[in-house]
């Protein structure tokens, strides 16, 4: 038996004789938290102050820069142009495995593009980029999963860009996720650095063309909010060790936006528009500076909400802002009583990438080294081992 059950039960007895106390711990932060919200919620100049301050002892600082708007507002669905084109991509991918008996890479990515109540049908694309030999390499060293990601956002966006030209009309593109670039940062500077570079070009473009771009971040554990919040309790001798302040600590920006009894957010409603800070921000300047707002989804009785990055040129564009939030909010109702853009979770459909077909690329590959007389190395025992007909484990 692979898992010891009585010790893992008697975890779980100790871990519920424990509920209590972490609930009144949760509920007495969550209290601080309304209670900080209430008083500063409109303290725009001081909050901005605190988190300067907060940037000048720690460049890493991660959290909500206020900018116009009171922390605590929200914003209604506003009718806006429904002939907008909606474009969504999103990505797979295989991740080189050093025991299978080829090595190979590959970004699967997946788009739709649907003429908002066109009637027309939506049009799909597909593109399937194979890597092997030399290609696995990064200056020397073994491409990593955080590379791989990289490599995906980056063939993401670059298909957004090239789908979202010579189209009449606003348009939208949909990412799943941040559009901050992720990953692979103390593996590699210099190829992070040229993906970063890359994609600002392509962010660069996409402004150029007026395009509209989101990211979508579902079910967010961010505490962005809540952190400047935290920051704004801070006495100065509490800003210089801010690592070491977390008086909020566990409270949410979701729960903040989208607790069940009050939320801020009714449904379809957005909040403010705030800046990101982050050690990022050297790199999003000027109209492709990153912010975001929250949107709630959900309905009277169980809010859902999301958080919604994008680049400063559509926040300052009352009109783009506007049909975004509509936009968002309708492509969710599609899917009913589990809201998440419909065209999001049809390019996922799209995009992603079965075991049968994993298989049938490294059988595909070998066999065409062989038949090129290449050698082909076996697969690793201790992969045969866990093939065996009969086992089947998570490990």
């Amino acid at each position: 038996m692979p898992i010891n059950y009585q010790e893992i039960y008697t975890r779980i007895q100790e871990i519920g004789a424990g509920a209590k106390e972490r609930r009144k711990k949760k509920e007495e932060r969550q209290e601080l938290a309304r209670r900080l919200l209430s008083d500063h919620a409109s303290e725009l100049d001081f909050l901005r102050s605190k988190v300067d301050a907060a940037k000048q002892a720690d460049a890493n600082i991660r959290c909500a820069y206020p900018l116009t708007e009171s922390l605590a507002s929200s914003h209604p669905t506003r009718d806006a142009a429904s002939d907008a084109t909606l474009i969504a991509a999103d990505g797979s991918q295989i991740i080189p495995d050093r025991h299978a008996a080829v090595q190979f890479c590959l970004i699967n990515v997946g788009a739709i593009c649907m003429k908002m109540n066109s009637g027309e049908t939506p049009t799909i694309f597909t593109e399937s980029e194979l890597l092997f030999g030399d290609d696995l390499l990064s200056n020397g060293f073994p491409l990593s999963e955080g590379m791989v990601s990289l490599k995906r956002d980056i063939a993401e966006r670059v298909k957004l860009d090239e789908l979202s030209k010579g189209i009449a009309g606003q348009v939208i593109t949909l990412t799943d996720g941040p559009i901050e670039l992720w990953g692979a940062k103390g593996e590699d500077a210099a190829a992070y650095n040229d993906f970063v570079n890359k994609y600002l070009t392509i962010l660069s473009r996409l402004q150029s063309r007026g395009v509209i771009v989101a990211g979508y971040v579902d079910k967010p554990a961010a505490d962005l909010v809540v952190r400047t919040l935290e920051i704004a309790s801070a006495d100065n001798e509490q800003i210089q060790k801010l690592r070491e302040y977390h008086p909020l600590l566990g409270v949410s920006d979701r729960w903040l936006f989208g607790e069940s009894r009050d939320p801020l957010l009714g449904p379809g409603e957005r909040s403010a528009v705030f800046g990101m800070q982050s050690s990022s921000e050297k790199n999003y300047k000027g109209a492709l500076s990153l912010q975001f707002f929250y949107l709630n989804v959900g309905t009277d009785g169980h809010p859902w909400p999301v958080r919604v990055e994008i680049p400063k040129w559509v926040a300052d564009d009352t009109e783009k802002l506007n049909l975004l939030h509509s936009t968002l909010v309708s492509q969710c109702r599609v899917m009913g009583a589990k809201p998440y853009p419909y065209l999001l979770h049809r390019a996922h459909e799209i995009a992603v990438v079965k075991m049968e077909e994993k298989q049938q690329i490294e059988q595909l590959l070998a066999l065409e080294l062989r038949r090129n007389n290449e050698d082909v190395d076996d697969g690793s025992f201790k992969q045969s081992a866990k093939d065996l007909q009969g086992r089947s484990r998570y490990d």
